[in-house]
């Protein structure tokens, strides 16, 4: 299990959104208010950010909980962003691949996050993985649940689907394999942010110019929109799209 979270908007400080609120990412971390499987996330962090001018994201990531990093504290004090994704991560299983097994994964534009499992991992996806290229499976970053996800999304991406059906599209799939799989993936390319809801929390911040979408909301502002369960949402800096996503079928 893990908290995420991703931004669009005007330029702000990692550590104005991940660790100054009450209800921080990095509160989360050790107290979710609606985390449904486990509470400490301590097996990781990171966070991916986008630079003007620049489409491909940096990525700051550790194996250790957020609290224990102190260098982050100062690199979030002064980077600043218009868009970024950051996720604490509560492992499925322990000790797989250290800080390459923490969200943000990344390729070309984007950044992507799982919060959730997949029940029987492995063998409830290798049906699934058969389906991708081998290079595409030799070239995972973990040997996660979430990294085969990750993989799946992102070979829908580069045959040209949308973010939305990318995710909307690998859900269904994972679900089918993996009754009982919990799938709140998250997405970003720096301009639109894409998520689901499948088995766990999100809701939504929007405001004129700039829009946060959230595992659980960092403050008590009344603004925040709880995302039900089975939706996907593709936002953008000025809206906010929610569709139903289809159970697959029997």
């Amino acid at each position: 299990m893990c908290r995420h979270l991703a931004y669009v908007g005007p330029p702000v400080a990692l550590g104005e959104l991940l660790l100054r609120p009450a209800h921080s990412l990095e509160h989360q971390s050790w107290a979710p208010d609606t985390q449904v499987s486990g509470v400490v996330n301590a097996d990781g962090f990171g966070v991916g950010w986008y630079a003007d001018g620049d489409p491909v994201p940096a990525r700051y990531r550790r194996a250790g909980p957020i609290w224990g990093d102190l260098g982050f504290r100062d690199l979030a004090r002064v980077v600043r962003t218009r868009a970024l994704l950051a996720a604490v991560r509560g492992a499925t299983l322990p000790g797989a691949d250290k800080e390459a097994a923490a969200a943000p994964f990344a390729a070309d534009r984007w950044l992507f996050s799982h919060n959730g499992a997949v029940p029987g991992w492995p063998g409830s996806l290798a049906p699934v993985a058969a389906t991708l290229p081998a290079a595409e499976l030799l070239a995972l970053e973990a040997r996660t649940d979430s990294a085969l996800v990750w993989a799946l999304v992102l070979h829908r991406l580069r045959a040209g689907d949308a973010p939305d059906r990318a995710l909307a599209d690998t859900v269904r799939e994972v679900a089918e394999a993996a009754p009982g799989a919990r799938l709140n993936l998250l997405l970003t390319d720096g301009q639109v942010v894409a998520a689901t809801t499948w088995g766990d929390s999100l809701c939504f911040s929007a405001a004129p110019g700039r829009t946060v979408v959230a595992s659980e909301p960092y403050d008590d502002d009344p603004g925040w929109t709880a995302v039900p369960d089975r939706t996907v949402l593709l936002a953008s800096r000025t809206d906010v799209s929610l569709t139903p996503l289809k159970e697959p079928s029997p």
